[in-house]
């Protein structure tokens, strides 16, 4: 039989998802989860709903209508605030008094639950479900309350209670006004659900979008110790992990592509007999913050859970979990429509770039891609709202949804505590205000009135600069990107920025820089990890000892940490290529790794020195290659990503190839064998010289122009008295181009090239596409630009 309004209360296996006008978003999707998903192991505790008539008929049974309508028209004729008209709606609410059906109804229902669950007056969530809630085009968090370990008949019906007076908070009034909802047409329903032991298990959110690029092929998961909302309301910086949605039907592949420790400070427990509130926050224990919350078998089991209900329901979804600590099943306690990446625009890509800028004071996590500067307005609790000034930046330790008001007004928002799924970060992306959150420190370091930028447009960690720094926001069109024949490709190194640039229509990487990761996120000599036990500077040793908790064996650590970053990259790319050069740190870049400076030697000029092949066969560093050979093999047959090519740098000789390629063999990673391409830099004369003998031993050739210039001019590219002649585009340069053009394609072999050159001079491709070259790599920014280019280029050399 249909559901209908003329009903009480309605059990969720009895709805689905077009029955938001009765019961509201959050309630129609758990029933059509339940009806329609339980076959497809998505488990949902069970429960039932009151309707939206049963609200109507409440209302008029305690005559709250006039009074609702004549407050809120005082409120918009000025007569009083809204602090006063909020209160004075929820007073009334609370106060009435059940209709009998109602009442009879909702105790029925909450005995049949508790009968099947076999216990006596089962514990239950009581949250609210506005008919007006959950829209695609209407979905801010948090805008009515859930009441958490509510139980016996009696709690049960005054939680219902505050639902009701809930959907008349300041937030929810503001909120509807600001969309253009009737007050009075909005009903609301409230969903009944057998709780979760995740007070003693865990919790979180998870997206199955990436939330800050819209990047549709991964879910992303937030998780934190004890019952939801401190998650949900930012309240704690949870674990992060990132899974790669195609692989998780994928054989034998483990597509996990980011783990991040959270602090996790807080957990929401169920309060002890006696006191007045059924759940309260205690500490985590220091156990408890050091350790992950889901194991990855969890990880990928919820991943696949969020990829099938998005699937079920044909577009991206804001999720909500809960691991039961009695069991350890893991339970979809909420799911709704995610409505910002998935509405964004696609043909138009913006980039914010910051110019000079003070030092750094904060850091946390960025949300919004954006760069934006003011005048803090440091406010500690919500009852300070008032002061805040328009177009501040807000800084606070965390917000909740009567926060909402003065977000929409601040220039940005910045928080102590919070992840990419907490209450700041959702709603700062659908106002479309930049944030960092999770920052720990800014309520202590940052003061009233100050002066800051907050940048977050450089990648997953963004950042408050001291002053107002020069801001520019260039728009990129990619809706016109011609189509060529010459792979266009990216370069790119920083994992946490590589996901902003997917909407490209590259051909793969053309260079992923493998030292960014080991210099950014590692930040260990790999020599320093195999012989920690050698280590001398006791300070290094504890930097190491804070950086590899959770790994027995410290060599691990590298190889997980690298196959991790390296993975986020060859995400964006897959399944297009993704070449990765090895290790090219200079001996002087490897000694500023910390314990470095104990394994590396001081040269004269590392920029032609022990660099690249040279180290990898080296009794000094070959154990540390190792471990890169490693990380890859790992990445391609693990995580899975077998779109990941080789590419070795600085390669001067024939012989010292062969070296290498011997170690490479010994490691699993060996050219031609489950589809693994090897590529030689051509950035050494030797290269262009020698290429037939190059070509017998590797697949391809990358062009590095950078050291090919400086190689071919005999200029050092980091002197500045020199830098006015150092020029790709000098004649004798362009000559070894195209002479290693011709031979890698005469001896059966590809050819690209990854150098700066058309960066910074988006013409000189024209140069390469008369050379017949096969690929050409630049940085993003120069994508657009280089591609129009080269389209010309071929359109002139076909005419």
């Amino acid at each position: 039989m249909k559901p209908s309004n003329a009903e009480e209360v309605i059990f969720f296996e009895d709805l689905n998802r077009r029955d938001v006008p009765i019961v509201g978003g959050k309630n129609a999707s758990l029933g059509e989860m339940v009806r329609e998903l339980r076959a497809m192991d998505i488990r949902v505790p069970p429960g039932f709903a009151t309707t939206a008539g049963a609200y109507q008929r409440y209302v008029q049974n305690n005559e709250l209508g006039p009074l609702i309508s004549s407050t809120l028209g005082a409120y918009n004729d000025g007569k009083i605030t809204l602090q006063t008209a909020g209160q004075a709606i929820r007073s009334a609410i609370t106060a009435g008094n059940w209709p009998k059906a109602s009442e009879a109804a909702i105790r029925k229902a909450y005995r049949a639950l508790s009968a099947r669950s076999k216990k006596k007056d089962v514990t239950v969530a009581v949250r609210s479900s506005a008919t007006a809630e959950d829209l695609p085009d209407a979905s801010f968090a948090g805008q009515q309350e859930t009441y958490l370990n509510i139980s016996g008949e009696e709690d049960l019906l005054i939680a219902c209670r505050k639902c009701y007076a809930s959907l008349f908070t300041d937030r929810a009034i503001t909120y509807r006004e600001a969309m253009g909802f009737d007050h009075m047409q909005v009903s609301l329903s409230v969903g009944i659900q057998q709780m979760v032991r995740s007070d003693i298990g865990g919790s979180g959110v998870m997206f199955s979008i990436d939330t800050e690029t819209g990047f549709d092929k991964v879910v992303l998961i937030n998780a934190a110790w004890g019952l939801g909302e401190n998650v949900v309301q930012g309240a704690v910086t949870p674990d992060e992990y990132e899974v790669y949605k195609p692989f998780l039907d994928r054989k034998g592949t483990f597509p996990i592509i980011e783990k991040q420790l959270g602090a996790k400070e807080i957990k929401m427990v169920y309060s002890g007999a006696g006191d007045v509130e059924p759940v309260r926050n205690v500490p985590t224990s220091k156990a408890e913050r050091a350790r992950f919350v889901l194991s990855d078998e969890e990880i990928l089991q919820l991943a696949r859970q969020a990829s099938t209900i998005e699937k079920h329901y044909g577009q991206p979804m804001d999720i909500e979990w809960a691991r039961d600590g009695l069991d350890g099943d893991l339970f979809i306690v909420q799911a709704r429509p995610e409505t910002v990446q998935s509405r964004s625009g696609e043909g138009l890509l913006k980039r914010y770039s910051i110019g000079d800028h003070g030092p750094t004071i904060v850091e946390g996590l960025s949300i919004g891609e954006q760069v934006a500067s003011g005048r803090v307005c440091l406010i500690e609790t919500a009852d300070e709202i008032e002061s805040f000034v328009d177009g501040s930046v807000l800084v606070t330790s965390t917000t909740d949804p009567d926060w909402v008001p003065i977000m929409k007004r601040a220039s940005a928002i910045v928080t102590d505590h919070g992840g990419r799924t907490s209450h700041a970060a959702i709603v700062s992306r659908e106002l479309g205000v930049p944030a960092l959150v999770g920052c720990g420190n800014a309520t202590h370091v940052l003061h009233d009135q100050q002066e800051v930028t907050v940048n977050c447009a450089e990648g997953a960690e963004g950042y408050v600069h001291e002053g107002l720094a020069e801001i520019t926001v260039e728009d990129l069109d990619l809706s016109h990107i011609p189509d060529t024949r010459t792979k266009v490709m990216l370069n790119l190194a920083n994992p946490s920025t590589a996901a902003r640039w997917w909407r490209l229509p590259a051909d793969g990487v053309g260079l992923a820089r493998m030292e960014f990761v080991i210099a950014n996120t590692i930040k260990v000599h790999p020599e320093a990890l195999l012989r920690f036990d050698t280590l001398t500077d006791e300070n290094v040793r504890a930097e190491i000892e804070t950086l590899t908790v959770g790994y027995p064996n410290k060599a691990d650590y590298f190889e997980d940490q690298l196959a991790l970053g390296l993975s986020r990259i060859a995400a964006v790319a897959y399944p297009n290529p993704m070449i990765l050069r090895m290790s090219d740190f200079k001996s002087n870049e490897y000694a500023d790794l910390l314990g470095g400076a104990q394994f590396e030697p001081k040269e004269e000029n590392p920029m032609i020195g022990w660099r690249g092949a040279s180290r990898y066969y080296d009794p000094a560093y070959i154990e540390g290659f190792k471990l890169e050979c490693r990380a890859i093999r790992r990445l391609r047959e693990v995580i899975g990503f077998d779109n990941v090519m080789v590419m070795i740098p600085f390669c001067r000789t024939p012989e010292e190839a062969d070296r290498v390629i011997e170690v490479m063999k010994e490691e699993g990673l060996e050219r031609g064998v489950n589809g693994l391409e090897t590529y030689v830099m051509c950035e050494v004369p030797s290269n262009v010289i020698l290429a037939e003998e190059f070509a017998k031993r590797f697949d391809a050739f990358s062009i590095g122009s950078n050291d090919l210039t400086q190689l071919t001019l005999g200029i050092d590219r980091d002197s500045d008295k020199l830098a006015s002649l150092f020029d790709e585009r000098h004649e004798a340069v362009q000559w070894m181009i195209r002479t290693a053009i011709q031979k890698a394609h005469a001896s059966g072999a590809k050819i690209g090239l990854c150098g700066q050159a058309p960066s910074n001079y988006p013409d000189f491709a024209r140069v390469l596409v008369d050379a017949e070259i096969d690929s050409i790599s630049v940085v993003p920014d120069s994508f657009v630009q280089v591609k129009k280019h080269v389209a010309d280029a071929e359109t002139d050399t076909d005419s």
